[in-house]
């Protein structure tokens, strides 16, 4: 009988559920809805007829599963296994007691980016290296990081949050409260707010242009126009990767990693976002540091998050 781990990724929108082997192959995947009504109660509810569904459908017995792993977003007490996630309702949520009691199986659970970085360290693009950083650049930005070859927590669950490193004194209001966060340039939100500010300073511009007509713009927008020559968005595109190298290289210079991998929907860009902050980062970091580091795109997309759950099950039943 054929073992497998469950690796759940829960994020403000959807969650991501996974069955995948001790191999790491994943035998079946799918995402729901994220329903942040009632406390995040709807969230374990629908968690749970999820996975009950996808188990009949497969014929999957209840022995075969070694464990649960989950990724979820805001700050992991690891000691009690509650999560305090603002943005889906989540306030010291006993999230670990909730699904252990469901299932009868083992629960482990970790920030989402640091299952990302798991994931990422196991199949991905980290290549099962012992110093990996993981920078994700979606709506926000998060970090993970592997030290030594162990995940970096920090005293309250909190290291690694690279998305509120300052980068800007008095630079525009983060979702956390203060101001000038790398998440408020390097971000997808912070990259769409900086075209937005050329829209007002430059409306005959290319960028103000595109916004009119579509009453909205992206970052795939900005990178496509910079491609065709846009010289406002070719801006954005140096100011991101010029403030994000210094972020990075700011954290490499702690952790010395061998890999720093760029994660997120910004990510999509490819080589027009790599190139030009590798560029940037190779010309500022030490030699010590950039000489043992590499910089890659992540290749596991959405599936990161289940990846690195079901490798923390894996790892925490000594399965591999």
């Amino acid at each position: 009988m054929k073992k497998l781990l469950i690796g759940i990724d829960i994020g403000g929108t959807t969650i991501k559920i996974g069955f995948i082997d001790t191999l790491g192959e994943i035998i079946h995947k799918w995402e729901i809805p994220t329903q942040k009504d009632g406390s995040g109660d709807k969230i374990v509810q629908d968690i749970k007829k999820s996975i009950v569904e996808s188990k009949v459908t497969l014929a999957l017995e209840n022995g075969q599963f070694l464990g649960i792993g989950i990724g979820a977003p805001g700050v992991i007490n690891h000691k009690t296994g509650t999560v305090h996630a603002v943005n889906i309702g989540w306030t010291n949520y006993p999230l670990k007691e909730k699904i252990e009691e469901i299932f009868n199986l083992p629960v482990w659970i970790e920030n989402d980016a640091n299952m990302a970085v798991l994931g990422e360290n196991w199949r991905g693009a980290g290549n099962g290296e012992e110093n990996v950083m993981l920078i994700t650049l979606g709506t926000g930005v998060g970090g993970g990081v592997i030290a030594n070859g162990h995940l970096l927590r920090g005293e309250s669950g909190a290291a690694s949050e690279i998305g509120h490193v300052i980068v800007k004194q008095d630079g525009i209001t983060c979702n956390c409260g203060r101001k000038g966060c790398l998440e408020t340039i390097a971000s997808a939100t912070g990259m769409v707010h900086q075209a937005k500010e050329i829209v007002k300073s430059h409306p005959e511009s290319r960028v103000a242009q595109l916004y009119r007509g579509n009453q909205t713009i992206s970052v795939k927008d900005i990178f496509n126009l910079a491609k065709n020559g846009d010289e406002h968005s070719q801006q954005i595109i140096n100011y991101t990767t010029t403030v994000l190298a210094f972020a990075l290289q700011n954290m490499a210079t702690i952790i010395n990693p061998s890999r720093i991998l760029i994660g997120g929907g910004v990510s999509n860009a490819g080589d027009a976002l790599l190139n030009p902050l590798k560029e940037k980062f190779m010309s500022i970091a030490l030699p010590e540091i950039s000489q043992t580091c590499e910089l890659k795109i992540a290749a596991l997309g959405n599936d990161a998050g289940i990846m690195g759950a079901a490798y923390v099950v894996l790892s925490e039943t000594n399965e591999n």
